[in-house]
């Protein structure tokens, strides 16, 4: 009687070798755990007092023709935008996708019939989530109430007055921007270098020339390889994460179900990573190479997705080229998932990238497949 093969028990078996030979590499627990601990320790222990970009949109109704407004919109450091939808100004400012909500409004009676300029009202609404940019804000529109204020009537009472309204909300902190980008960042570097370097090993050594003479589908080979990773990137997952939530009062804004979406989204990320590093292993003669082509997929990816420092930073025509990369996708989801509290069928941009990328990824790596 034939026995017919078990395809899943042979993907298992590889699975199960490969994470073991994982676990006994220095360079997989250094670049995939040990950096990413240590930037979330690092950077979670900082206590930030600076910004760079801050994102302020302007209430439906304010008058955006005044002096006060024009000299606001030249200062680098201020991103004015129109508002257009109240409510929905009020969920961005909550969830920290803008720092403040902007309302100017001048009184049409004068201090003074000798006053040449009409006098303002200035009111900056924020929340919690904006908390490290207050001080900024407060700064800045109150060097502009001041210069205002001498230029009109030195001696006489304020014509123009900045006040704060603080809307309830969640706390945006520093480790809610940089834990997710190190998630990223452990899943790029072990699941493109390596799968990278461990199947040129494979390939080199004759193991896969060896395996290709078994029934062991190029498929299920594949597959084993990222279960292996997958396990691999669970506990690293896991390690990551509690480090965050424990140490550093990472938001997990709907607990349990939060982290179960976020790991879901890391299997989609692994899946990207992977599959790029098997395409790198397949399309180079030598293992010299793999580093440098693998450090020309990851560096840039490392730099304008948003792992360190917010791509709103940077200029606007390098922004839509940030927004279509992979890890942008995963970074962007993890963010929205954490903190905002958003699911799957509320991140329709973000999951469709991810799709649309692993689905290419996918169908590069195994077409590029080699035995030796």
């Amino acid at each position: 009687m034939i026995t017919r093969y078990n395809q899943w028990k042979a993907a298992w078996a590889i699975s199960r070798a490969s994470l073991i030979a994982m676990f006994r590499s220095p360079t997989s627990v250094v670049f995939s755990l040990l950096f990413p601990v240590i930037f979330v320790v690092v950077f979670g222990a900082m206590v930030n007092t600076s910004a760079v970009h801050i994102r302020v949109e302007t209430s439906p109704g304010s008058d955006t023709a005044n002096i006060l407004y024009r000299k606001a919109e030249i200062i680098p450091v201020i991103d004015l935008q129109a508002g257009k939808d109240s409510l929905g100004m009020i969920n961005d400012l909550e969830k920290g996708r803008i720092a403040a909500i902007l309302v100017i409004h001048h009184s049409k009676n004068r201090i003074s019939p000798d006053l040449p300029l009409p006098a303002y009202s200035i009111v900056l609404e924020t929340a919690p989530s904006s908390i490290s940019q207050l001080p900024i804000l407060r700064s800045i529109f109150g060097q502009l109430a001041d210069h205002y204020n001498r230029k009109t009537l030195p001696n006489s009472p304020e014509p123009a007055q900045v006040s704060f309204l603080e809307i309830p909300g969640r706390v945006y902190r520093r480790i809610d921007f940089i834990l997710p980008g190190q998630l990223g960042f452990s899943l790029l570097m072990a699941g493109v270098f390596g799968s990278a370097f461990l199947l040129f090993h494979l390939r080199q050594s004759n193991v896969l020339k060896r395996m290709s003479a078994t029934p062991v589908r190029r498929s299920y080979l594949i597959l084993g390889e990222m279960l292996s990773r997958f396990f691999f990137q669970v506990i690293s997952f896991v390690i990551i994460v509690s480090i965050g939530y424990f140490g550093f009062h990472f938001t997990l804004v709907n607990g349990l179900y939060t982290f179960l979406e976020m790991l879901l989204v890391s299997v989609i990320g692994l899946i990207i990573f992977m599959g790029t590093g098997f395409i790198i292993s397949g399309l180079v003669h030598s293992e010299s190479a793999i580093a440098p082509v693998a450090n020309t997929v990851s560096l840039p990816q490392i730099l304008l997705c948003g792992l360190f420092f917010p791509i709103a930073n940077y200029p606007h025509w390098l922004q839509w080229v940030c927004r279509l990369l992979p890890l942008t996708f995963f970074v962007d989801s993890m963010r929205k998932i954490a903190f905002e509290g958003l699911h799957f069928w509320q991140i329709p941009a973000q999951l469709s990238g991810l799709l649309i990328w692993a689905i290419l990824i996918s169908w590069l790596a195994v077409r590029s497949f080699k035995w030796e």
